[in-house]
């Protein structure tokens, strides 16, 4: 949207308000979050005791005050700990996923959260990485927006090669952290191969 990325491009293709305009996006953001509850609550009807400890482990994914909503609202303020950002803006996001697997399947959440912890922040880095090194064909994106609106950044905090020992750190700890569980090698194995691909092309040329 305008008042944060004000992005032409997602995934390559125009944003919803690029194309539709402003009121249509906002709205069509409202509905997805209206959706994805109602998602829930007809799944969770096949067993109605695991959904309490679903809703509130997405909405706190998404909301205040660790949310991706508190994310955002990081990028409201002059300044932001890129930490504390990260670790609002898409781990909390990440860590929803990885625990609300668990929950959905009747077990411990606990020991999946340090996956969406490791997962989401190496992710956030590497699009900032993306975000200073890549181009808008490698991306989907339109890029360089981090520095055009002064938001909080790996990069821009560390430098390239602090951002990718950051990145390469992250991955080790969500890889290291998987429980032993069925499936877990190949699980660990997807991990590095993601990590592959998050890389922006110009660094992995480097590093060849």
């Amino acid at each position: 949207l305008p008042c944060f990325d004000d992005a032409d491009l997602r995934r390559g293709k125009p944003t919803v308000h690029a194309k539709f305009g402003v009121p249509l996006a906002l709205l069509t953001g409202d509905a997805l979050i209206v959706m994805a509850f109602d998602v829930l609550a007809r799944a969770g009807a096949q067993d109605p005791a695991r959904l309490p400890g679903l809703i509130s482990c997405i909405a706190r994914g998404v909301g205040a005050p660790y949310g991706i909503v508190a994310g955002q609202a990081w990028e409201c303020e002059v300044s932001a700990p890129v930490d504390a950002y990260h670790q609002a803006k898409t781990g909390a996001l990440f860590v929803a996923a990885t625990t609300a697997g668990a929950l959905a399947a009747g077990a411990d959440p606990t020991p999946w959260r340090a996956l969406g912890e490791g997962l989401g922040a190496a992710y956030q880095v590497a699009d900032d990485l993306l975000d200073a090194l890549g181009d808008c064909e490698e991306s989907g994106k339109t890029s360089g927006r981090d520095h055009a609106l002064q938001r909080p950044s790996a990069v821009t905090a560390l430098g390239v090669q602090g951002a990718v020992a950051l990145l390469e750190s992250h991955l080790d700890r969500a890889a290291h952290s998987i429980p032993d569980c069925a499936g877990a090698k190949a699980l660990r194995e997807t991990v590095r191969v993601q990590a592959t691909r998050l890389v922006p092309k110009q660094l992995a040329r480097s590093a060849a």
